[in-house]
């Protein structure tokens, strides 16, 4: 069996048996998409009405940034996977809960030990939080952390702003870029570093 394989027959069983709350308003789950042998992984936090539409991640207004900052850091779609921690859209975009996150966890754990990507890259807090808790983005954006996650392993964990924030708050956009930026030499660093 593929990676692809693998990834599809785990989006299709988790679709089937989760158990979160969203899945009864959300129009389908919405599945991680990319290189299914990615070095990088992207963890946004939920999907949005169009990704609830779409059925595929960031291809709203916060995914066509994201596309213009790999284009800036010579990265396509192709060369990264990207997924959220919960796979339905909450309604009227609120944030989810801590038991809609909870009840997509294993999901999102099983997709990333499939991948075994060399960094994580968390955008936004609700990601970020959910594997290193108690620590604020607004200090940490552009910062590496190595952790060991129960039930996952150890991987390099990279903090960044959501790309939505950029477009609330226009100062936040280079923030975002000269933070994005660093994540290809920090994936260099991390093969050399293993």
């Amino acid at each position: 069996m593929t990676q692809a394989e693998k990834l599809l027959a785990l989006h299709t069983k988790y679709a089937e048996y989760n158990t979160c709350e969203l899945k009864n308003t959300a129009t389908q789950a919405v599945f991680g998409s990319g290189n299914p042998s990615a070095e990088i992984v992207f963890i946004g936090e939920a999907p949005g009405k169009k990704e609830d539409e779409t059925g595929v991640p960031f291809v709203g207004a916060a995914g066509k940034f994201l596309d213009e900052m790999l284009s800036r850091a010579n990265l396509k779609r192709e060369d990264i996977y990207i997924t959220n921690i919960v796979k339905y859209r909450p309604e009227g975009n609120r944030d989810p809960t801590p038991e809609e996150i909870a009840a997509c966890e294993s999901w999102l754990h099983e997709e990333i030990s499939t991948i075994k990507p060399k960094v994580i890259v968390t955008l936004g807090r609700y990601s970020l939080n959910h594997f290193i808790p108690d620590v604020k983005i607004s200090e940490v954006h552009g910062k590496a952390f190595r952790r060991n996650i129960q039930g996952l392993g150890e991987y390099v964990f990279f903090a960044l702003y959501h790309p939505a924030a950029a477009l609330y708050n226009g100062s936040m956009r280079e923030t975002l870029i000269e933070d994005f930026l660093k994540v290809p030499k920090l994936v260099k660093q991390t093969k050399k570093d293993s």
